[in-house]
């Protein structure tokens, strides 16, 4: 397929349910293939081995990226409690087994129970975190020490289903996380494995939401591409309609519009944060912020 203009593509948001084994930027790779465009992006990274949810925008839509990934996320996830990894997940070489066998469920949930609220995590050294400009992954690859930094990050919920014994030894711990962006799961898991003494790894992990966004209104990407191509289907939403489930929506006039796609300033809003403005025919024309009296671009969709 020859490669079009990414004008001639509507710009919109792929929710996209990610499949196991592939990383991020091989899910943008596709959709760039499926598509037959160059600008795609996507926002909030997902390990390979992870599932669900990973958003992509296309076009002009990616400059809403940075404003729909710092979002609370929620997860569904197993832990393993026996084993440690190098990784933090069922990925990685084994460092340590330590039998399980000892601890009753109660015991387990309260260790679960001590990651939730504001924590100081320290995330796996095999992640995407940048030491002094590089992945830490790449640096651990290349044989290099990494210690990372501890940062604050916030689990509002964690919930727990089941507990099951898959081996005399191993403890498997299915759960439900609610955090803020920027939590690793992983480390939840090495942290409560480390507390009960028997270390602790991730076997599994699907996001199933990412603010207002959830995977049961997510497709494969080439479901999601194909939808876009239409204008309309399970996977994608339309600019407008992506940046109006985010923010509040202004209603704004021909003449606002225009006025806004020179940058220019209009009325405030009278309420604080970020709205979608939305001209008459339905078309996202800028995300708008209260500056004084007035709202000014923060950021613009000029017209195709």
């Amino acid at each position: 397929m020859s490669r079009r203009p990414d004008a001639d593509v509507p710009p919109g948001l792929l929710l996209v349910d990610k499949a196991g084994g592939m990383t991020s930027h091989d899910v943008v790779a596709r959709a760039r293939k499926v598509l037959s465009v160059r600008k795609v992006g996507h926002a909030g990274t997902l390990d390979p081995m992870a599932t669900g949810l990973l958003i992509l925008g296309v076009g002009s839509a990616t400059r809403l990226l940075g404003h729909v990934g710092g979002h609370d996320k929620t997860y569904e996830a197993t832990i393993r409690l026996g084993q440690s990894t190098v990784t933090d997940d069922r990925e990685g070489e084994v460092l340590a087994t330590t039998s399980a066998a000892g601890l009753d469920d109660a015991v387990i949930t309260a260790s679960l129970a001590a990651q939730t609220g504001p924590l100081q995590q320290v995330p796996s050294s095999v992640s995407a975190v940048k030491v002094a400009g590089r992945r830490s992954y790449d640096r651990v690859r290349a044989g290099e020490a990494v210690e990372l930094e501890p940062r604050s990050v916030t689990v509002h919920r964690l919930d727990v289903h089941r507990i099951t014994r898959p081996s005399p030894d191993l403890v498997d711990v299915d759960v439900t996380v609610s955090c803020t962006a920027g939590t690793y799961i992983r480390a939840i898991a090495r942290d409560a494995g480390a507390a009960l003494g028997v270390g602790g790894h991730l076997t599994a992990l699907r996001r199933t939401a990412s603010g207002p966004f959830s995977v049961d209104r997510a497709a494969p990407v080439e479901e999601g591409g194909a939808a876009l191509v239409a204008g309309g289907g399970e996977g994608f939403l339309p600019l407008a309609g992506a940046a109006t489930t985010v923010f509040p929506t202004r209603t704004v006039t021909a003449h606002e519009a225009v006025t806004l796609t020179y940058g220019q300033r209009i009325p405030a809003t009278g309420t604080a944060g970020l709205h979608a403005a939305v001209d008459p025919d339905g078309r996202l024309v800028a995300l708008l912020e209260d500056a004084g009296t007035t709202a000014r671009v923060s950021v613009g969709f000029p017209p195709a």
